[in-house]
């Protein structure tokens, strides 16, 4: 039962694809633990522009970030060790990403160097770290998804200040992956997967969350609520990677528009983008795509404004 009328449908088409060169269809330690042991290719996710509209995305599996220009021209930016899940891009040009291994970790555009800035918590290691959003004011907060869900719900969301304190605001999340903030920055939204729930965080001063609470119930299907982002008015757009879709809903929670997929299901992560902001850029991790579609509302830059 629902008590909304059904959304508006907006198309998608296929921006771009991940170059033939880069495939690699093998087995994958990552894939063995997440996707039942499938051979894959790659797994695009974190999209993020920088200032001068070139798009990064990350390939968790075979740990690598990719660039892709204007001109829809894919160069690697850098191939390590790791499993990037994460990534964003400051307006000061910085280049931070969470990896699912390693914790958060800093990325030089120029040369592809890696540097490690967040590895632990008190010498414990993270359980796995999923997304990240930035404050204005410089503030990383970030999700530590691991393997919760309904039988774990033991995920945390963190916030890692300016002066390089880390604050853990809730410990109690069943696999907390994608994260927002609204425009006024006085709530924190977190997707919780496994719960097919979009949770909603009022922040306050000291170091924990208060009435954290379900801002939107999914239906459930085979997958849940993935990457987050909020455009200049305020709705929250939600991707479902076992619909398909972006959802769109308005600041009350009610559903706005449906953006369907026109490639395969797997809707990872999201990114405005263009020159009014209007473009709304989708990672389809199934095909190795990257989604277009026009949106209705301009979208907030996914980057820090200090």
């Amino acid at each position: 039962m629902t008590l909304f009328s059904p959304p508006q449908n907006i198309a998608t088409e296929v921006y771009t694809s991940l170059p033939e060169r880069y495939r690699r269809d093998r087995r994958s330690d990552w894939a063995d633990a997440n996707k039942g042991g499938a051979v894959i290719g790659s797994f695009l996710e974190g999209p993020s522009f920088d200032r001068d509209g070139n798009l990064y995305v990350v390939d968790i599996p075979f740990g690598r970030v990719f660039r892709v220009d204007p001109d829809r021209n894919w160069t690697v930016v850098t191939e390590y060790e790791g499993w990037p899940n994460g990534l964003k891009v400051r307006r000061d040009g910085r280049v931070f990403v969470t990896d699912y291994r390693l914790g958060v970790l800093e990325l030089n555009p120029a040369n592809g160097r890696i540097k490690p800035l967040i590895g632990h918590v008190r010498s414990e290691g993270f359980k796995g770290v999923n997304d990240l959003v930035f404050a204005r004011n410089g503030d990383l907060y970030f999700t530590d998804q691991g393997q919760t869900g309904l039988q774990d719900p033991t995920g945390r969301v963190y916030r890692w200040t300016t002066d390089g304190r880390l604050d853990c605001l809730i410990d109690t999340c069943p696999s907390p992956n994608g994260i927002v903030l609204n425009g006024d920055e006085t709530h924190l939204y977190v997707a919780m997967t496994r719960t097919c729930q979009v949770w909603r965080m009022p922040l306050t001063r000291d170091t924990r969350v208060s009435k954290a609470q379900v801002f939107v119930q999914l239906t459930g299907g085979i997958s849940g609520p993935d990457g987050l982002a909020m455009d200049s008015q305020d709705n929250l757009l939600v991707c479902d990677p076992g619909h398909g879709s972006v959802w769109v809903f308005d600041a009350l929670g009610e559903p706005l528009y449906r953006v369907r997929s026109s490639a395969g299901l797997t809707t990872t992560n999201l990114a405005f983008g263009g020159p009014d902001m209007r473009d709304l850029f989708i990672t389809e991790s199934e095909t190795g795509q990257i989604l277009k579609a026009r949106m209705p509302v301009p979208g907030r830059a996914m980057v820090s404004h200090d």
